[in-house]
């Protein structure tokens, strides 16, 4: 199944809600979808990736107006798949916030031009704005590449909301600029300075690498892996998006990846932190390597510790087909698997990726699906995922596969409704054929 999610106006500020740009379903590895979002005035058909152009200045003006809410993507399960990050990397918690292809995980506060150009995010022209993850991050390590013109003035925008006002208060701004800006290239905005020697020139056609590290009131800044920025902020800023600005030029992003930092191990030899139920059917037993075997079903672990907004990252190993498993968040303490479901399960249906069987690694199951099955059975893969108030995400091998936001009034049982209340993360065993393995769990709590 595909899916499909009209657009509603930039003006509205929301561009995705739930279902986003790119994700869709498709009939084989290596064919295309209609991978849609539409504008609720109109649908053009994709070419090369790039929106259509219009002739005569009110059109332009307002294809400018409605760029992304007119623009449909195609990608296929061969693209998504070659874009998983390799074993080891993803294992650290690192995923893709753009995969390349699709906004999957962005949304637009503006009304400049964003697109995707080549494997890159492009913006020339417009109003002044962001493009922001739909995901919130608190303490984090981002790295991307960017490409800016001799003039243009655009920057990278963490721990942002949707549309900031200040950025001496409500964010911090990450400055791509002219040497003779105020803040040159590296600068965070109204907080600190680089010199115009530390930036380096900025130069069409030149990618640069930017990496920033926010720890609690420290946020840091690399160009091209030396540090030029260090900044103690006096009053921390709480978790928010990641944000891509237009102010003037044309600037280009990708490579843009990022893990959760402060992380912390949750299974040891004795799984002090879960709560065992030993009248139910199956076994979790912990082996000399500290991989937790999943034995049978039904059944469950309960950590004693609960949790609200979280990120949590796992390696998972399924070897053979039709084995089920789950991570539950936010669940009723004590009751039987009452809470979201992050799914764990590699099939696919049709030879298509694309089509999950039972849900999909990292699809929240009965709400929405992977829109890629990313893990392989056989081998070691690595789940991430993110719940903040309502909105959850998960990645598979740095690729991601669900984002959604529950709209359901709310309800102390998941189930039923939308809960943000702390509760415990269950892992599932889904019946007595389940053995699977985890391994090197972590979380983070974000405030």
């Amino acid at each position: 199944m595909a899916w499909k999610t009209p657009f509603i106006s930039l003006n509205c500020m929301l561009l995705l809600t739930g279902l986003l740009v790119g994700c869709g379903a498709k009939k084989e590895a290596g064919e295309t979808s209609d991978i849609t979002a539409e504008s609720s005035a109109s649908r053009e058909p994709s070419a090369n990736r790039k929106p259509s152009a219009q002739a005569g200045n009110e059109a332009k003006a307002a294809q400018i107006e409605n760029a992304a809410a007119s623009q449909i993507y195609e990608v296929s399960a061969d693209e998504l798949l070659a874009a998983r990050l390799p074993a080891d990397k993803a294992a650290q918690g690192w995923v893709r916030l753009f995969d390349g292809y699709t906004f999957v995980g962005w949304q637009h506060s503006g009304e400049a031009n964003f697109r995707v150009e080549e494997g890159t995010i492009v913006v020339d022209e417009g109003k002044q704005g962001l493009i922001c993850t739909t995901t919130i991050w608190g303490d984090f390590e981002l790295t991307l590449q960017f490409n800016a013109d001799e003039q243009t003035n655009s920057g990278v925008f963490v721990r942002t909301p949707l549309s900031p006002s200040d950025p001496s208060s409500d964010c911090y701004e990450i400055n791509i600029a002219p040497d003779d800006n105020p803040f040159p290239t590296g600068s965070i905005v109204q907080r600190q300075k680089v010199d115009a020697e530390a930036a380096g020139p900025q130069t069409p056609g030149q990618w640069r690498t930017m990496t920033i590290v926010a720890e609690g009131a420290t946020v840091s800044v690399s160009l091209d892996e030396k540090v030029v920025c260090q900044y103690e902020d006096p009053a921390s800023l709480a978790p928010r998006r990641i944000g891509l600005q237009h102010n003037s030029g044309r600037v280009a992003f990708r490579d843009v990846q990022i893990r959760a930092l402060g992380m912390t191990p949750m299974i040891d030899a004795e799984l002090s932190q879960w709560k065992k139920y030993p009248e139910m059917e199956g076994e979790f037993t912990v082996n000399a390597d500290r991989e937790l075997h999943v034995d049978g079903g039904k059944t469950q672990i309960e950590t004693r510790e609960r949790y609200a907004n979280f990120v949590l990252v796992s390696e998972y190993k399924i070897d053979k087909p039709n084995m089920n498993s789950g991570l539950f968040f936010r669940c009723i303490p004590g009751d039987e698997m009452m809470g979201y479901e992050c799914q764990v399960n590699n099939d696919f249906k049709d030879d298509s990726r694309l089509s999950p069987a039972d849900c999909g690694t990292g699809g929240i199951f009965r709400r929405q699906d992977a829109r890629v099955v990313a893990g392989d059975n056989g081998t070691w893969s690595t789940v991430t995922l993110q719940a903040y108030e309502n909105h959850i995400a998960a990645w598979v091998n740095g690729i991601q596969v669900s984002d959604w936001e529950d709209t359901r009034k709310p309800d102390a049982n998941p189930r039923r409704g939308r809960r943000d209340d702390a509760g415990s993360i269950m892992i599932q065993g889904h019946d007595p054929t389940t053995d699977v393995l985890y391994r090197n769990m972590q979380i983070k709590a974000m405030q």
